[in-house]
């Protein structure tokens, strides 16, 4: 689904560069998301803040696994 209408960008292209770590001004920068006429900002806010938010989550759980003993 097409986010930001002034420059083409999807809703794939804001997750998939949230979870490769890009923070929301790199998103900005790269592709010119929220940066025209403004009215997509929330959206793709959203969009990338529940990328990142996803991508911390099993980022600790797998830290946890790691630090789990072994079963014998």
């Amino acid at each position: 689904m097409i986010v930001c209408v002034c420059h083409r960008v999807n809703d794939k292209t804001i997750a998939q560069c949230a979870r490769s770590g890009a923070s929301f001004d790199d998103i900005q920068l790269e592709f010119g998301v929220a940066t025209q006429c403004g009215q997509c900002e929330q959206g793709a806010r959203r969009i990338w803040s529940e990328c990142c938010q996803s991508i911390s989550v099993a980022h600790l759980r797998n830290e946890n696994m790691l630090s789990m003993p072994l079963a014998a």
